[in-house]
């Protein structure tokens, strides 16, 4: 790979800019917007679709803006990052543990607070919420729409309260319940506040009317949580669990239209960002053919459709390492992307 691929993308700060712009103008326009018009409804729609895509770009680029060294002010860059963070109700200072720290350290492993629930955890709201709303062989199709938009609030909700209420590390109802330094702990409770207080204040610049609330607010958050949500499910659920962090074991990649590529940062390129987290994503392309060369038979590049059809086929809890079992036992399969149970290309 060339240097340059190791060098920070300097295009990022500029396109979260754009896509903050682009959510203020929807604001702006739900303000104005005339309470019964079926017409303004009906010319809104597709700007709410485009504002729920610049929800996603904001998650997809402030996650690669904290791997990176674009901007070498640390004061600086956690200040982008909590602008950019805030319409996902996450504190950058819990993101870089909960993601950058726990989750990229000890991928899919016991220890990850991202993985899939074990069967042998305490049955509370938490795992009741994975069989609601999470992909796999027994979800409600209702319900499963539903939770596209609602788990990442969820999951923002059951590590927030977990830390900022507890930081014991003994909670049931996250995946992994982990702690935090007593600074963190702080940095995070002001970063919610300030968030909570952001997120008051949009709705105040809306104004307490339905309508424009609905297609200018909640809408857009909706779309975003949606397109998200999509690319995590499949980032490692339909893997196995690992002790040893091998992300050709415990990750997927997505076959997705180059335009999705394109707008999303390639984060559909999730294996070759877990072997290089830090690096570039516009060369992220570049490392998967380089897998694909030496590692054909190892390396999980599925269609999105297909990766899709692995979740709502096989049950969403751990067994064991390679084993997935329904909410009450009663199913009980091989992963499917175990050395053992997939065919070799």
């Amino acid at each position: 790979m060339p240097c340059e691929a190791f060098q920070a993308n300097r295009s990022t700060v500029p396109i979260l800019f754009i896509n903050l712009a682009i959510l203020t103008l929807g604001w702006g326009m739900a303000r104005q917007m005339p309470i019964g018009s079926l017409r303004s409804t009906v010319l809104f729609l597709p700007f709410a679709l485009i504002m729920g895509n610049s929800v996603a770009v904001l998650l997809f680029g402030s996650h690669d803006l904290m791997h990176s060294k674009v901007i070498r002010s640390p004061l600086l860059r956690h200040a982008i990052s909590l602008i950019s963070w805030t319409i996902f109700w996450m504190p950058p200072t819990l993101w870089k543990a909960i993601h950058n720290r726990e989750h990229h350290g000890k991928t899919n492993s016991e220890q990850d607070p991202d993985r899939n629930y074990c069967f042998q955890q305490p049955h509370n709201w938490g795992t009741w919420l994975q069989n609601l709303f999470v992909p796999s062989v027994e979800v409600n199709p209702f319900w499963l729409v539903v939770g596209m938009t609602s788990t990442w609030g969820l999951h923002s909700f059951k590590n927030l309260t977990s830390i900022v209420l507890f930081n014991n590390g003994a909670t049931s109802y996250p995946v992994f319940s982990f702690q935090v330094s007593a600074k963190e702990r702080r940095f995070i409770s002001m970063e919610l506040a300030g968030i909570a207080a952001i997120h008051v204040s949009i709705i105040g610049f809306i104004g307490l009317r339905p309508e424009p609330l609905l297609l200018g607010y909640f809408l857009p958050i909706w779309i975003g949580y949606s397109i998200v949500i999509a690319y995590i499910y499949t980032n490692h659920m339909a893997c196995r669990m690992t002790d040893l962090n091998d992300p050709l074991i415990n990750s997927i990649s997505l076959k997705v239209p180059r335009i999705l590529d394109t707008l999303h940062f390639n984060f559909s390129h999730h294996t070759e960002h877990h072997i290089f987290p830090g690096m570039n994503s516009d060369y992220y392309p570049e490392v998967q053919k380089i897998l694909l060369e030496l590692y054909p038979e190892r390396f999980n590049l599925l269609d999105a459709r297909q990766a899709w059809r692995l979740l709502m086929q096989t049950p969403r809890y751990y067994l064991n390492a390679n084993t997935f079992t329904s909410s009450c036992g009663g199913v009980i399969e091989t992963c499917p992307l175990s050395a053992q149970a997939r065919p070799h290309t």
